[in-house]
């Protein structure tokens, strides 16, 4: 199947997030945010360690207080993956976090009442190399903007954006990245694309408070697909009222359906019709919940019939084409056996299991030799 890309990405500086590169060459990186109470030190790790296992990249954390900072550094110590802490305020939090471990700042610096303080914030990120993310948000436009344009728009948005960006370019800090979120997805989209050409730094992509697991799901690919397909975007947060290890998936659905990341399995399925000749809506919806665990990049289709099956099925790691009798396996594009219906999610399974462990090894050994070519 096609592995390359038709999308150009913005070209843009790159930083650190703890272990993971966000903006330049590096891969779209992936982001969710807890929603247990920071201070139950226990539900946050356990929460955390969901979403990560998920396939987040980065996870970000609310700190809205000096007690939940303290409870944000023994979280730190519990977990392997960068955390960004979310701040609003109290430049203390920002303060103290740092010094407890923090791998990025979100802030609005426009939040901060004295500018003495953000410098004071500035400071300390410089200091201990941690990024800064300025946080845009359209529900929460300064007074002044809103007076201006009357009501939240994109440009008040940006404006917004850029005001922050000069205090940082004032005190010459340079490892941040932006957001310009709106729940309206022409005003984001709107946004993030005048942004993209006014500053070199990264950029984080969300529709904020899209909705509900469905239609914020909806919303977000639309919104958030039309920037990727035009090269935006560095790292990305899918905002659902649902559990925080969904925008994890979603996030990484789409960045599949893009070509932009490749891990885990790409299942191509038909949505059914009168000539399947197995439950195809119950098979799929059993084995992506029972292959979850699986890393390796892989083209899983699962098709009912022998009118598109076959031809999907040339294209794909694993295929599997309905068929009378017996279903036909496709091993790497190539029919391979046949399968009956007969514990056939039991059986795909273990085959599925067996060909990603079999691709799994040849790519360790793929890397192996570029490593002893030196």
């Amino acid at each position: 199947m096609f592995s390359g890309t038709p999308i150009v990405r913005r070209k843009s500086r790159q930083i650190m997030v703890g272990n993971v590169p966000v903006g330049g060459d590096a891969p779209i990186s992936v982001q969710s945010m807890t929603n247990t109470s920071t201070g139950d030190i226990a539900a946050t790790v356990a929460q955390i360690n969901r979403i990560q296992a998920a396939g987040a990249d980065i996870v970000r954390v609310s700190v809205p207080s000096m007690e939940e900072a303290e409870a944000f550094g023994a979280i730190r110590k519990l977990v392997n993956v960068p955390l960004v802490a979310d701040i609003h305020f109290d430049h203390h939090i920002a303060l103290r976090v740092a010094d407890l471990g923090v791998d990025c700042l979100r802030i609005n610096p426009g939040n901060i009442s004295r500018e003495s303080r953000l410098r004071e914030v500035i400071a300390k990120a410089r200091d201990l190399n941690i990024p800064i993310r300025i946080g845009v948000n359209a529900g929460s436009l300064g007074k002044d903007l809103l007076r201006k344009y009357s009501e939240p728009t994109a440009e008040a948005m940006v404006e917004s954006a850029m005001r922050n960006v000069d205090l940082l370019d004032k005190y010459d800090f340079q490892d941040f990245k932006v957001s310009v979120k709106a729940s309206d997805i022409f005003m984001a989209v709107a946004a993030y694309r005048d942004l993209a050409t006014r500053i070199e730094q990264p950029l984080h992509l969300g529709i904020t408070e899209a909705g509900g697991l469905r239609s914020g799901t909806v919303k977000s690919a639309i919104g958030l697909g039309a920037l990727l397909l035009d090269g935006i975007g560095d790292t990305i947060r899918i905002s659902l009222a649902a559990d925080p290890v969904e925008e994890a998936k979603v996030a990484w659905d789409m960045l599949r359906s893009l070509r932009l990341r490749s891990k885990g399995i790409n299942f191509i399925a038909c949505p059914s019709c009168s000539r399947q000749n197995f439950d195809v809506i119950s098979t799929v919806n059993a084995l992506e919940s029972r292959l979850e665990d699986i890393t390796v990049p892989m083209d899983v289709s699962i098709i009912g019939c022998i009118v598109n099956g076959p031809g999907e099925a040339k294209e794909s790691d694993f295929g599997l084409t309905g068929g009378t009798p017996a279903n036909l396996v496709y091993l790497d594009g190539v029919p391979e056996h046949k399968i009956g219906n007969e514990n056939l999610v039991d059986e795909l399974e273990a085959q599925i299991r067996a060909k990603a462990a079999a691709k799994e090894a040849q790519l360790a050994h793929e890397a192996e030799q570029i490593i002893a070519r030196g």
